[in-house]
C-alpha cells in the first residue's frame, strides 16, 4: 500500500512538472533562425506527403508566400505569435482538412477535474454568423440574456467584428468554395477565443436583443451531483439501448446522429437525416431502414446531409449501395505521393493505450501490407482500390424511387463526396446550398501529424486524395445544388426550414401531375 501511495505521489509531481514546463514554452520567444527553419520544415513536409498540394494554389504562389514570411520575420516570436503568421498560409492552400494547430496550454489533473464539474461557457450556445456579426442560434439551457436572436456585440470589451476579422484568415474550405466559412466560423470562434484568452470562469458580454443593448457576465456553473447522476443514467439508458446504438445516440448533442421518418400520413415520403457519418452501427441502421422502406409505400426519399461534416468513407460507400440497381465503383483509386508516404500515417496515436503493446507487435505487418497496397501508374502512386472500395453490387433492398438530397455550406468531406456521386450519376436531385467540400474530392483519409521542431505547432497532413468515381467538373467549387435555396438569417433564427418545405411542395406537385 505504501508503495502504491508513493508511486501515485511521484506520478502527480512528475505530471505537474511536465505541465509546468510545457506551458512555460508558450511564453518563450523562438529565435528568427529557428522560426525560419520551422517554415522550411512545413514546406518540405507538405511537398513530401500532401498528394494534391497545388490543386487550388500554384507552386509559385505558395513558394512566394513561404519566402515572404521568412523575410518578414525579423524578431523572435512566441509559438502562438508564430502560429498567427503561418496559419493563414496553410489556409491559403485551400484544403479544408488541412490546418495548423496552435501550441495548446496543458491543464493539471486538478484543473481538469475542476472543469469536468463545470458547465461550459461560450460552448453552451450554438451561433450563427452573418456579415461579421454573431447571433445566438440556440440556447438549450435557457440562460438569461441570451435569447435566440441575441446579437453579440462585444466580448471582454472587444468588438466582435475585430475578433472575426482576426480569425478569418485561418478559417479555410476546399477550393474556391465560400459557403463553408461562415458555418465553420460559427462553430470555431469560441475555441479561437479560448486559445487566445485562456479558459475563463466568466466573461463580460455586450449584446443586443430587440434593439435593447445590455452588458452582463456569463459564467460557468457547477454541475450538481443530481444533474450528473441524471445525465449519466439518461446517457447509459440511450447508448446501451438497441435504438440508441442503431441510431447512434450522441451524448454531447443529446440527439440521434441518424434517423428515418415518414412525415406524411400516407407514408409515400421518407426522410432520412444523417448528422455525421460516424460508422458506429451504421450497417445495421441502413439494413433495417431500407428493409422498412422496401415494405413501405414510399416513392420519395429525402436524404438530409446538411451540417454533416463527414466521417466514414466505408459508411457512405455502403449507403450508396442502397441507392443503385447496378454494380458500381464508389471512389477512384486514392492517390498518394510515394510508395512510402503511408508509412508516415498516425498509427499509434489512433490506438487506445491498453492496445499499444499489441499494435507494436503488429506494426511490421501494417508496414508490409501498406507497401503491397501501393501501385504506380503514369508516374503517380495509388492505393489499390480493393476490399470495401472495389466494384460493388447493389443491395437487395435498394431504393428505386426518386431521391432528393438536402445540402448546405456545412456539408463537408464525406457528405460532399456522396452528394457529388449521387449528382454525377444523376441518381438524385440536390436542393439547398453549395457544399463546403469540393465536387471533385478532397485530401483526407489517413493523416500524418507533423510537429514543427522549434515552435512545436502541429500540422496534420492528409495522405490520400479521395475522389468520387464520376466525371469531374474541374470547377474547384463545391457540389452545386440543382435548385438553390439559401435561407435568410431571420429564417434560420426562426427555425424555418424553407429548403425542406420546397421539396415537400415539389413532391406534392409531382403527385398531382401523376
Amino acid at each position: 500500500m505504501k508503495k502504491i501511495l508513493l508511486f501515485s505521489f511521484v506520478s502527480v509531481i512528475v505530471s505537474c512538472v511536465s505541465v509546468k514546463r510545457h506551458n512555460e514554452k508558450l511564453e518563450i520567444p523562438i529565435s528568427v533562425e529557428n522560426l525560419r527553419k520551422d517554415i522550411d520544415f512545413t514546406q518540405q513536409k507538405l511537398e513530401e506527403l500532401h498528394p494534391k498540394l497545388y490543386w487550388f494554389i500554384s507552386k509559385e504562389d505558395l513558394n512566394h508566400q513561404f519566402d515572404s514570411l521568412k523575410t518578414s520575420i525579423k524578431t523572435p516570436l512566441k509559438p502562438n505569435e508564430f502560429y498567427q503568421k503561418l496559419a493563414p498560409i496553410i489556409a491559403n492552400i485551400k484544403e479544408g482538412h488541412l490546418r495548423l494547430v496552435p501550441y495548446d496550454k496543458r491543464l493539471t489533473k486538478k484543473e481538469i477535474k475542476h472543469l469536468k464539474n463545470q458547465k461550459g461557457l461560450l460552448n453552451r450556445y450554438n451561433f450563427a454568423i452573418d456579415n461579421n456579426r454573431i447571433f445566438v442560434k440556440d440556447n438549450v439551457s435557457k440562460i438569461p440574456n441570451m435569447n435566440i436572436g441575441t446579437e453579440i456585440l462585444k466580448i471582454k470589451d472587444i468588438p466582435v467584428v475585430e475578433l472575426l476579422e482576426k480569425y478569418k484568415p485561418i478559417v479555410n474550405s476546399d477550393g474556391e468554395n465560400t459557403t463553408f466559412q461562415r458555418y465553420s466560423m460559427a462553430r470555431r470562434w469560441p475555441s479561437f477565443f479560448t486559445a487566445e484568452y485562456g479558459i475563463l470562469d466568466s466573461v463580460k458580454i455586450e449584446a443586443k436583443y430587440q434593439n435593447e443593448i445590455k452588458t452582463f457576465y456569463i459564467q460557468r456553473e457547477k454541475i450538481t451531483k443530481e444533474e450528473k447522476e441524471k445525465t449519466k443514467q439518461e446517457n447509459k439508458k440511450l447508448t446501451k439501448s438497441e435504438t440508441g446504438k442503431t441510431k447512434d445516440y450522441n451524448i454531447v448533442s443529446k440527439s440521434f446522429n441518424r434517423d428515418l421518418q415518414f412525415p406524411t400520413k400516407d407514408s409515400t415520403i421518407a426522410y432520412m437525416k444523417i448528422k455525421t457519418f460516424s460508422g458506429t452501427y451504421s450497417r445495421k441502421f441502413y439494413k433495417q431502414s431500407f428493409a422498412l422502406l422496401k415494405k413501405s409505400p414510399a416513392k420519395y426519399l429525402i436524404l438530409d446531409v446538411r451540417d454533416n461534416l463527414g466521417g466514414s468513407l466505408a459508411e457512405i460507400n455502403n449507403l450508396y449501395s442502397y441507392f443503385v440497381s447496378e454494380d458500381f465503383k464508389f471512389i477512384k483509386d486514392m492517390e498518394v505521393t510515394s510508395r512510402t508516404s503511408m508509412f508516415h500515417a498516425n498509427y499509434f496515436s489512433d490506438i487506445p493505450p491498453l492496445a499499444t503493446p499489441i499494435a507494436a507487435v503488429t506494426y511490421p505487418l501494417y508496414l508490409i501490407g501498406t507497401a503491397l497496397s501501393v501501385k504506380k501508374k503514369d508516374d503517380q502512386f495509388y492505393l489499390k482500390n480493393n476490399g470495401i472500395f472495389s466494384l460493388k453490387k447493389p443491395k437487395k433492398n435498394h431504393f428505386d424511387g426518386k431521391i432528393y438530397v438536402l445540402i448546405n455550406g456545412s456539408s463537408f468531406s464525406a457528405s460532399s463526396i456522396i452528394a457529388s456521386k449521387l449528382k454525377g450519376d444523376q441518381r438524385a436531385f440536390l436542393v439547398g446550398e453549395e457544399t463546403g467540400g469540393t465536387n471533385d474530392g478532397t485530401v483526407a483519409g489517413r493523416y500524418s501529424t507533423e510537429k514543427l521542431p522549434h515552435s512545436k505547432l502541429k500540422l496534420p497532413i492528409g495522405l490520400m486524395l479521395v475522389q468520387p468515381n464520376i466525371e469531374f467538373t474541374e470547377t474547384k467549387k463545391g457540389v452545386l445544388p440543382d435548385h438553390e435555396i439559401i435561407p435568410t438569417l431571420l429564417e434560420v433564427l426562426q427555425k424555418k426550414d424553407i429548403q425542406l418545405e420546397w421539396i415537400m411542395e415539389e413532391i406534392k406537385k409531382e403527385k398531382l401531375r401523376d
